[in-house]
């Protein structure tokens, strides 16, 4: 039986292991999904050792920069960004594992958030600096065109901080994408330092959490009339596009 599986830490919020085992349960495709909770990338090794039926991961926090270092390639848009989040296992006649890193975040993401800009949409604020936000970064310049300003807690060249967000910056910034963990379930009474009643209907929150449905970002957002959306239809593309890369090359 061929397994595929996600690499992070923690993993009890994981949406992947469900939707691939109703995937392969839908379509009859005698595989399993496991998850690999290592508390140390250093453990990615064995994961691979150990289970030489493995064909595919899907590698979430705080993994998605420093597994880039066990790979033997790396798809050239993945190496843009910065961040791998989708490794196809292939394997020698004598077993030696080839791995290859790709990153669906940006494919799930521009996907997802494309019908909701508008014309006067020309900025984004990306809230978080890791993994994840190099795959949205990417998407919105890359892809979508747009000039975009990181927002951190911690003050770095190029990098604002949330204190120095002001209602002029959201004139000017007017999509703004959450790539932090904050809101995220069981924490649902938090939410970015943000002056949200500064917004305005010209505002889009996209938020990349989808546990819970509505995220306080993203309610605080609505109530002054902003376009908001979560993360979920973002996770079902980039898992869709995780099975293309896993299975890419392979006669159809």
């Amino acid at each position: 039986m061929d397994k595929y599986g996600l690499v992070g830490f923690p993993l009890g919020h994981s949406f992947s292991q469900k939707f691939f085992s109703e995937k392969f349960e839908q379509d009859k495709t005698d595989a399993q999904y496991i998850n690999f909770e290592i508390p140390s990338i250093e453990d990615f090794a064995k994961v691979i050792n150990n289970n030489p039926e493995l064909k595919g991961l899907n590698v979430t926090i705080p993994y998605k920069q420093a597994v880039m270092t066990y790979l033997n390639e790396v798809s050239t848009e993945a190496k843009a960004i910065g961040a791998v989040n989708v490794v196809k296992v292939m394997r020698a006649s004598d077993g030696t594992p080839f791995l290859k890193g790709y990153n669906s975040d940006v494919i799930g993401f521009v996907d997802s958030i494309r019908p909701l800009l508008k014309p006067h949409h020309k900025k984004a604020l990306i809230l978080g600096t890791g993994g994840a936000s190099k795959a949205i970064y990417y998407g919105l310049t890359e892809k979508l065109g747009l000039d975009t300003l990181f927002v951190s807690r911690k003050s770095k060249p190029g990098i604002i901080t949330y204190e120095e967000i002001t209602a002029e910056t959201l004139k000017e910034y007017e999509v703004i994408v959450n790539c932090s963990p904050v809101g995220m379930f069981p924490h649902v009474d938090e939410c970015p330092a943000l002056p949200y009643e500064a917004m305005n209907e010209k505002n889009l929150l996209y938020d990349l959490v989808y546990n819970p449905n509505e995220t306080l970002f993203m309610k605080k957002g609505a109530e002054q009339g902003a376009v908001v959306k979560n993360g979920l239809e973002m996770l079902i593309a980039q898992a869709i596009a995780s099975w293309n890369f896993w299975h890419e090359d392979e006669p159809q």
